[in-house]
């Protein structure tokens, strides 16, 4: 395993080898409960009608909404950076598997 020398708020991580190559997704779905959001993370591949979801993550609102936030800072300093991030006029399809039907991807 792999530490990771990053250190916030004084928490230390560990990083396994098999974790640290990740998982490319360019596809994910949203849904949530009351108690729980769940983040699907898939790759669409040409030609293939199924994606595979190579990842999920479940989170409690609270731990949600900090991501968010998180994501928006870095998107901000990503922008600062390189450019606007432009977003083509596309409504994906998808069906929920629980929640309230409106999954935002």
């Amino acid at each position: 395993m792999e530490e990771n020398k990053n250190q916030q708020g004084g928490l230390q991580m560990e990083l396994p080898q098999d974790v640290a190559q990740g998982h490319y997704a360019n596809f994910a779905i949203i849904t949530h409960s009351s108690s729980d959001f769940v983040l699907d993370f898939a790759r669409i591949l040409p030609g293939v009608p199924k994606a595979q979801v190579k990842s999920r993550v479940i989170l409690a609102p609270e731990h949600a909404k900090r991501l968010l936030q998180a994501m928006q800072e870095n998107i901000m300093r990503y922008e600062t950076q390189f450019g606007k991030i432009q977003i083509p006029n596309q409504q994906p399809r998808t069906i929920a598997p629980f929640g309230n039907g409106n999954p935002e991807a």
